[in-house]
C-alpha cells in the first residue's frame, strides 16, 4: 500500500509494509514454508526484514507472491519464473532495461505457448470424458426402458 509521508521536510509517496509471513500465508493460501522456499530459490524477490529479522511483506512483495502462485497454479515452470524474476530485478533502467524487457517478454510468450498447448490437451481429455459419461447416461436410459 502506498501512503503519503513527510520525512525531514520532504514529502513523498512511500510503500508501507507490515504484513508478516503468517498473514501472507493465510491471504494467499500458501504455507509459510512455501513462501520461504519461493524466496530462497528466487521465485519471488528477497523480502525485507524488520529490526528483529522477521520478514516484513509490502504490497509489492504480496504482488510477487500472487504472481508466483498464479503462474505455478497454471503450471508455468519454476525455472522460467526464476529467470523472469532475476531479469526483472536487473531493472527497467536503460541501457540494461531494454535488454531485460525483451528477454522477459520472450519468457512470457514461450510459457503462454506451452500453457495453450496444455489447455488444448486438457480440452481434448474433457471432450473424451464427456463422451464417455454421455454413453453411460444412454446405457442407463436404455436399461430403464427395457425394465418398463
Amino acid at each position: 500500500m502506498l501512503k503519503y509521508k513527510q520525512k525531514a521536510g520532504k514529502q513523498s509517496w512511500q510503500e508501507v509494509s507490515g504484513m508478516k509471513i503468517n498473514e501472507v500465508s493465510k491471504m494467499y493460501d500458501i504455507t509459510a514454508d512455501t513462501l520461504r522456499y519461493y524466496e530462497r530459490i528466487g521465485l519471488i524477490p528477497i523480502v525485507n526484514r524488520n529490526e528483529s529479522g522477521i520478514r516484513d511483506y509490502t504490497e509489492t512483495d504480496c504482488n510477487w507472491v500472487n504472481f508466483a502462485k498464479c503462474m505455478r497454479t497454471a503450471g508455468i515452470s519454476v525455472e522460467s519464473l526464476i529467470e523472469y524474476v532475476a531479469l526483472f530485478q536487473q531493472g527497467d533502467v536503460l541501457p540494461v532495461g531494454d535488454k531485460t524487457r525483451a528477454a522477459r517478454k520472450e519468457i512470457l510468450i514461450e510459457e503462454r505457448a506451452k500453457l495453450l498447448e496444455r489447455m488444448a490437451q486438457m480440452q481434448e481429455t474433457l471432450d473424451k470424458l464427456n463422451y464417455k459419461i454421455d454413453n453411460y447416461y444412454k446405457c442407463v436410459e436404455f436399461e430403464d426402458t427395457k425394465l418398463k
